[in-house]
């Protein structure tokens, strides 16, 4: 039974059978694919693709991913709390007044906001808001700066109290520890607002184009080892807002379960049908690709006008790495384009940081568009897509991100080609390559360490978003209160951003950490995962010393 997705509802489909149709389906669809972007060489030498021996064996190896099933007496006691919560909500929505403002009932006019998105937030989101939101006021290096604020009435407003809490920081997506107020990279972007300004006021189709803009796409480019790229402001909008340019009704996509807010948007503005596939699984995915190559079009029959598989490089709620070269295998097989989110994983990944094709050796030419984005390990803002001259072209001409929005501002352009160029040793230092070894050395030992404790956590055991399960809404406040207590600032998440099962804490590992830090931070964790009850792995320990 296939998974259709189609404007964000699903469905069952049945499958077609006959080896004869099947056949003819693949013969056709193979006919009609048209070229979304033509494979060449690269043309300037400076950026084409080498992939060295050590590239070409790194990660190679199986995958070692860590995903365990929870306890049936923890499932029972998650579903009970989750549904008692609800239950008091409704017992004070009937008897007490919300104290924020409500939408009035007008004769004629349909509710503007939904009903029960309205309950949630207002009698079960509102328990916890003290752990979401939280302000800071510092750069979220290695370390951050909360502002404190209390609520007098149980979370339906918060007043600040004029102090300051300096804690541990396991929540910012810093990976290569770029975030800093000094050093090269303040440096530069300094120097950038006193020769362009704060702000470009106006799109790349019109004025807001500067050598900034120009220098980062040649530079992101030949880092990637693609022909060309180009560069967004924002970097949900490199997938909301492309996507639907580069796909149609008419079109297919396969898309992982567990893909980006971001990536979900775009296919729903783009009308094309989405089939979504298990997370990470090989033999989902071509089982969704035989059955849609096998039925066609809806209601119709005909072959799909393309066919797109998205994925992530690193998935930003699992930790898991996707089985690039697997992908590739079976985009080749069966005749489809592959759009990789390397929003997670560049920079992250990869002996050299060039993310999962790096960390796999997967020649970037294999990919057909690589997109990415400049938040997380180059600490700036915006994203990129990266592929060849055709298709860039083609965006520079139709994408909305590229004629409408406002450019990126020169500041946080010259953030991101500053540490663009640490990474790629073209400062003339190894400070690059020392941060990419240091992001991996504290990724391992910190799972590893967890793994020790006896907590459950998600993802490859080289993937720096590292997830601890502890399922229980309520859980999820206590951890974060209690480690705020002990000045370590951390990420909790739950439903609807995870399955009601699944609530988590999502540490976000950096080069910036020292190994006292995460031992300080590791130490406190054990402590509390006694007190609190989440030591819910059935694994066997290895308890040997651990070298880091």
């Amino acid at each position: 039974m296939a998974k259709t997705q189609e404007n964000g509802h699903t469905s069952h489909n049945g499958v077609a059978n006959g080896h004869a149709t099947v056949r003819s389906r693949f013969s056709e669809h193979r006919q009609h694919q048209p070229p979304l972007e033509a494979n060449g060489k690269i043309s300037n030498g400076f950026s084409k693709y080498q992939q060295s021996e050590e590239t070409a064996n790194y990660g190679k190896e199986p995958p070692k991913s860590s995903y365990e099933q929870v306890p049936l007496h923890t499932a029972c006691f998650t579903y009970l709390g989750f549904y008692l919560l609800m239950i008091l909500g409704y017992i004070n929505q009937l008897f007490f007044t919300p104290k924020v403002a409500t939408e009035k009932h007008r004769d004629g006019y349909v509710p503007l906001y939904d009903a029960f998105e309205k309950f949630y937030l207002r009698y079960v989101y509102r328990r916890v808001k003290d752990c979401w939101n939280r302000p800071i006021c510092s750069v979220p290096g290695a370390e951050v700066t909360l502002k404190d604020r209390i609520t007098k009435d149980y979370g339906w407003s918060f007043e600040f109290t004029g102090t300051e809490t300096r804690c541990l920081n396991l929540g910012s997506y810093n990976y290569l520890g770029f975030a800093q107020n000094e050093g090269p990279c303040a440096d530069d972007a300094e120097q950038s607002i006193k020769t362009y300004g704060l702000a470009a006021c106006s799109s790349r189709r019109e004025i807001g184009t500067n050598p900034l803009h120009v220098e980062l796409e040649q530079l992101t480019a030949r880092f990637l080892g693609v022909e060309d790229a180009i560069v967004f402001g924002m970097g949900f909008a490199t997938n909301s807002l492309n996507i639907p340019t580069l796909i149609s009704p008419g079109c297919l996509v396969v898309s992982d379960e567990k893909n980006h807010a971001s990536i979900i948007l775009g296919l729903r503005l783009s009308g094309a049908v989405t089939k979504v596939f298990n997370h990470n699984s090989m033999k989902d995915l071509e089982r969704v690709l035989v059955e849609s190559i096998t039925r066609g079009q809806p209601g119709t029959g005909k072959p799909w006008k393309k066919i797109l598989i998205i994925v992530e490089g690193v998935f930003s709620m699992e930790g898991s790495i996707v089985k690039l070269p697997e992908i590739v295998a079976l985009k080749k097989k069966y005749k489809a384009y592959i759009y990789l989110d390397e929003a997670h994983s560049i920079g992250a990944t990869g002996p050299t940081g060039r993310g999962v094709l790096d960390f796999y050796g997967v020649d970037p030419n294999d990919i057909d568009i690589l997109m990415g984005t400049f938040t997380k390990s180059f600490g700036s803002a915006g994203g990129y897509i990266a592929g060849n001259k055709k298709l860039i072209n083609f965006l520079r001409v139709n994408s909305h991100a590229h004629c409408y929005a406002s450019s990126m501002s020169p500041p946080v352009t010259q953030q991101i080609l500053t540490s663009m160029k640490i990474i790629m040793g073209l400062d003339g230092t190894y400070e690059g390559s020392k941060r990419i070894d240091q992001l991996a050395r504290n990724t391992r030992y910190f799972r590893k360490r967890l793994a020790q404790i006896g907590v459950i956590t998600y993802g490859h055991e080289d993937s720096p978003v590292v997830p601890m399960l502890v399922y229980l809404f309520s859980k999820i406040g206590a951890v974060v209160r209690t480690l705020t207590a002990r000045n370590i600032a951390v990420v909790g998440v739950g439903f609807p951003a995870t399955p009601i099962m699944e609530g988590r804490i999502r540490f976000c590992l950096s080069a910036s950490h020292t190994k006292e830090q995460l031992d300080y931070a590791l130490t406190v964790i054990d402590e509390i995962s006694d007190t609190l009850g989440l030591k819910y792995s059935r694994k066997p320990r290895d308890l040997r010393p651990i070298e880091y």
